[in-house]
């Protein structure tokens, strides 16, 4: 797909930052370098995202039991409990670090450990994450002769080049960042921004977290508030991205919260206050974007795809329809040959576990009324085929058997996705 998403209209109280991300927000700096781990020269390999003084931190990690070095390093520096503080998230692409053993966990903390020296922090306050080939150990070398140029690179400004140096077989850096003015009592006049980047390509359908995403903000949220805001965001967003129904090893989610927000008024965001939900729906907001831009950048993708299921009898089954639907290679097929097969769709639905009667069940394509009852219902099969020329395909269900609803996103399934995966340790 051409570089960039079709990017939905912010919420009225939202403003985007123009080429903003991970190192918008006030009390962040970021940098990418070429460290020598791709072997690539032009391709930047490590990146570091920093805070100004050790902040509030939270995380959300892959439940993938073949889970990576990093991933249980972050942990711990999480307290075990997945938010704390930090100082810093360091990345590096072209290796996973995954199944690697004590050696790997040993690189890992190594990294940390360097990471810290370069940046004057504690190991335990450095949050890590790798991507890659899963496998291979990681070679510290590299982040020996340059976490020093990297710690020299930290700016405001090095955002992108931090959004491109986490990228693998990503097309185009994922990035970023919006800003608000509170209105919540006690909190009115404050200026929030919040800020991310995300890669994501192929090994993509998250559970409990994303591929590897840092999110910034300087809001003054606690940290447990920060844990709960996080989840309920990723949730709604990374979570219902899936472009192969493969969790990753590696998946990471961070947010740091400087509380450097102008106008904050040194008291603390916490949970369930109206301060809370305002940042909660921003950070909501920036995930969805970011999702939404994983899934357009599908591996070998020529089209975002937006299922919607309504009607079912919990949001339970409507998740249930929604990814079966997005997972079925023939859905993804049927859209990468602009073909408006319907009956994928309900093949799809009638798999997922969810409930509800086939003649109930209505399915649109593209807003084009294709099933009705259960039933074919005659269409514009030309109309259709214009249709497909639309960069987002949305196919839309209503069970007919309740209330609940689901959305996700993912792209369609073309010859390139295979050529790209057959290839990709060479």
């Amino acid at each position: 797909m051409e570089q960039g998403c079709i990017r939905l209209d912010p919420p009225p109280n939202l403003t985007v930052v123009v080429d903003g991300g991970v190192a918008s927000a006030h009390g962040f700096a970021a940098c990418g370098v070429h460290a020598g781990i791709r072997r690539n020269r032009d391709e930047l390999d490590l990146a570091l995202v920093v805070a100004d003084e050790p902040c509030a931190a939270a995380g959300m990690f892959t439940q993938n039991v073949f889970c990576s070095a990093p991933v249980t390093v972050s942990r711990e520096h999480l307290d075990g409990v997945s938010y704390g503080t930090a100082r810093a998230v360091l990345v590096n692409s072209g290796n996973a670090n995954a199944a690697t053993g004590d050696i790997g966990l040993a690189n890992a903390r190594e990294t940390a450990r360097m990471a810290a020296d370069a940046i004057g922090c504690t190991e335990d306050e450095v949050l890590v994450a790798s991507t890659g080939v899963i496998g291979a150990h990681l070679p510290l070398a590299p982040f020996e002769d340059h976490l020093g140029e990297a710690a020299h690179a930290l700016s405001g400004a090095g955002g992108h080049d931090a959004a491109c140096a986490i990228m693998t077989t990503d097309t185009f850096p994922k990035e970023y960042a919006v800003t608000y003015e509170s209105g919540a009592l006690g909190f009115e006049g404050m200026r929030v921004t919040i800020g991310g980047m995300v890669k994501g390509s192929g090994m993509i359908m998250p559970n409990m977290a994303t591929m590897i995403a840092v999110i910034t903000t300087d809001a003054p949220i606690a940290p447990e508030a920060a844990h709960r805001a996080l989840k309920q965001a990723v949730a709604v967003s990374f979570n219902k991205v899936t472009v192969d129904s493969d969790t990753s090893t590696n998946d990471s989610c961070f947010l740091l919260a400087s509380g450097k927000a102008p106008g904050a008024p040194g008291s603390l965001i916490v949970d369930r206050d109206p301060a809370y939900f305002e940042f909660a729906d921003a950070l909501g907001h920036v995930c969805t974007t970011l999702a939404r831009d994983m899934a357009c950048d599908g591996e070998g993708a020529t089209r975002l795809i937006t299922v919607e299921v309504r009607g079912a009898a919990s949001d339970e089954d409507a998740d249930l329809a929604a990814r079966a639907v997005a997972n079925s290679p023939l859905v993804k097929t049927a859209v990468f040959g602009h073909d408006a097969n319907w009956g994928r769709i309900a093949m799809a639905i009638g798999k997922s576990g969810a409930a509800f009667r086939q003649e109930d069940v209505s399915i649109d394509i593209m807003g084009i009324a294709v099933c009705r009852g259960g039933l074919t219902v005659e269409f514009d099969e030309d109309e259709a085929l214009k249709r497909f020329e639309n960069p987002e395909i949305v196919l839309s269900v209503d069970l007919g058997a309740g209330e609940g609803s689901a959305t996700m996103w993912t792209c369609d399934l073309t010859h390139d996705y295979v050529t790209i995966n057959g290839d990709y340790r060479t």
